[in-house]
C-alpha cells in the first residue's frame, strides 16, 4: 500500500492518493483541486484511479470531482447523508471557491462499508457532526479523518447540518477508540504538522480534554 498526501487549493485541503502498485489500482480521497498533478502521480506509479472518495460534501472538498471523473472515469463515493450536497451546491458558492459542480454519486456508503482497491481495504467510519454524512476511512493503522479531526484541532460545526455535540460524540466514541498508534491523516493542513496519531490527539488536542 502507498499513501500520498498532497496539499491542494486555497483552503489548504489535503487530498490523498491511496493504492496498491502490485494490482495497479488506486483511489483518491477529496480531490479538491490540482487534479492534473494527482493524475500525473498515479501515472508515474502505474496505477489507475478507480474511485473518488469524498469524506463529506462541502465545496472545498468536492471541487475537483468533475475533472477527476472526466479524466479517469472513476466512480464517486460518498456517505448517503451527504450525497445530495454533491449536486446541490449553490452556484454562488461554486464561484466563490472557483470550483466546478460535482457529478452525482455513483455509490453511497454507510458506517462499516468497505472500499477496496487491489489489496487495500478502507473501512468507512460514519463521523457526523461537521456535516451529516462526514466519514473517516480506516486502513492498516491509518485514519483519514476529513474535517472531523485535525492535528490538535477539530472541525467546525456551525455550518448547515452541523452539530458540535454530535461531532464530539463521533470523535470520542469512534475515532478515539482506534489504537493510539493510528496515524491521523486530516482533511486540511491546519496544524503544526501534516499528520498526527490518535494517541497524540487524546493527550494534546485542547478540544478533547
Amino acid at each position: 500500500m502507498f499513501i500520498e498526501q498532497r496539499q491542494v487549493g486555497q483552503m489548504a485541503v489535503f487530498a490523498y492518493l491511496v493504492g496498491d502498485e502490485e494490482s495497479g489500482e488506486a483511489l483518491v480521497i477529496d480531490p479538491a483541486e490540482d487534479t492534473a498533478a494527482i493524475i500525473a502521480s498515479a501515472k508515474e506509479r502505474k496505477v489507475a484511479i478507480k474511485y473518488i472518495v469524498n469524506t463529506h460534501g462541502h465545496v472545498d472538498h468536492i471541487g475537483g470531482n468533475a475533472d477527476m471523473k472526466r479524466e479517469t472515469n472513476a466512480a464517486i463515493i460518498i456517505h448517503r447523508d451527504d450525497a445530495p450536497m454533491l449536486t446541490d451546491t449553490p452556484a454562488a458558492m461554486l464561484r466563490m471557491f472557483g470550483a466546478k459542480a460535482s457529478p452525482p454519486a455513483d455509490r453511497t456508503v454507510v458506517d462499516g462499508d468497505l472500499i477496496t482497491v487491489g489489496s487495500v481495504t478502507l473501512r468507512v467510519i460514519h463521523t457526523p457532526g461537521h456535516s451529516p454524512g462526514s466519514i473517516a476511512l480506516y486502513c492498516d493503522g491509518y485514519a483519514f479523518t476529513g474535517d472531523t479531526l485535525f492535528v490538535e484541532a477539530v472541525g467546525r460545526s456551525d455550518l448547515p447540518g452541523g452539530s458540535g455535540d454530535v461531532m464530539f460524540a463521533s470523535i470520542q466514541g469512534k475515532l478515539c477508540t482506534l489504537p493510539d498508534e493510528t496515524v491521523v491523516l486530516p482533511g486540511h493542513n491546519y496544524g503544526s504538522a501534516p499528520t498526527s496519531t490518535i494517541g497524540h490527539e487524546k493527550r494534546f488536542n485542547p478540544f478533547l480534554r
